[in-house]
């Protein structure tokens, strides 16, 4: 039983690598039919957001079974731990018919999640969680930000500072338990929690490109999803903007635009500038896992041969 993991930075095609590797996974040995595929994004679980975070199209959805693709609703509260209670629950049935699982995605806690277990983190007082989330709510992500680089400026040298689910979960453990939560992560000095064993092997497979083609795919990607009607959906999830499942590249941009912030065409040039600087954010991330082999997107060869090994 082999998990294999696709990552990369946003606009890299993994989405596209992944579901021609399910494909031919399921041209070879004992599979039924291609590999299945879980999502590994924060983001695409949620419904009405097909464009705005790029899930797989209908016709990738056909050719294999995907999971935690839309099958939430953006207000419904969904943790990276509950993702990996559910995603390992939903492995241990895909095992029983398959010899290889695709998982695939961006975001890095999700993929740590599924491959190595969950930092052990205190309960939250709901005082705690529901003050700070008023205050996120009334003035914004500015002073949790301060707040965090005052409580925990090592987390806040790292954090996804466009991430307030991330924000909101760092400062929660902090006004919890008095110390940073960077003290308590899997991998600090601080902190003596090792992987947790997984029943599967795992192989780790990163998406790389040369930056200026990789820029270059980011905004095309955007003008496509202009053209596929992004500001449509941007604006039947407007009246939803406060949730953290709507603090995302592409949503935030547009909702400034309706704002009256500025033009359509600036919208644009933030969405493109932001993803840009989000996939360099990702791939920083994905960098420090000495675990992964990298392949370009159209050397689908390459990464067969190094799975049949390491298989």
């Amino acid at each position: 039983m082999t998990l294999i993991s696709i990552v990369g930075p946003t606009g890299s095609g993994k989405t596209d690598f992944a579901v021609r590797l399910a494909c031919e996974l399921g041209r070879r040995g004992s599979e039924i039919g291609p590999a299945p595929i879980i999502s590994t994004d924060s983001r695409q679980v949620y419904r009405g957001m097909a464009i705005g975070t790029a899930q797989p199209t209908t016709e990738q959805q056909r050719a294999v079974t995907h999971y935690f693709i839309a099958d939430r609703d953006p207000n419904e509260r969904f943790t990276c731990a509950d993702f990996e209670r559910e995603a390992m629950l939903r492995l241990k049935n895909l095992f029983t018919r398959h010899e290889y699982v695709v998982a695939v995605g961006g975001s890095g806690l999700y993929i740590d999640a599924l491959c190595n277990g969950l930092d052990t983190l205190p309960d939250i007082d709901p005082e705690i969680r529901n003050e700070l989330a008023r205050k996120l709510l009334n003035e914004g992500l500015k002073p949790l930000l301060e707040e965090l680089r005052r409580l925990d400026p090592v987390y806040y040298g790292s954090v996804d500072r466009h991430n307030p689910p991330r924000v909101l979960r760092a400062l929660e453990v902090c006004r919890q338990t008095g110390v940073p939560f960077s003290s308590l992560r899997t991998g600090n000095s601080v902190s003596t929690k090792t992987k947790v064993s997984r029943p599967f092997d795992i192989i780790k497979i990163g998406i790389d490109l040369p930056r200026n083609e990789l820029y270059a795919r980011i905004d095309r990607r955007v003008d496509e999803m202009m053209t596929s009607g992004l500001e449509a959906e941007a604006r039947i999830l407007y009246p939803m903007r406060h949730l953290p499942a709507l603090q995302t590249v592409g949503y935030r941009e547009l909702n400034g635009y309706f704002n009256g912030e500025y033009s359509l065409e600036r919208a644009v040039e933030l969405i493109k500038r932001n993803s840009r600087r989000y996939a360099k954010r990702q791939l920083t991330w994905f960098r420090r896992d000495d675990e992964i082999r990298w392949f370009h997107p159209i050397d689908l060869a390459g990464a067969i041969e190094y799975i049949t090994r390491k298989s």
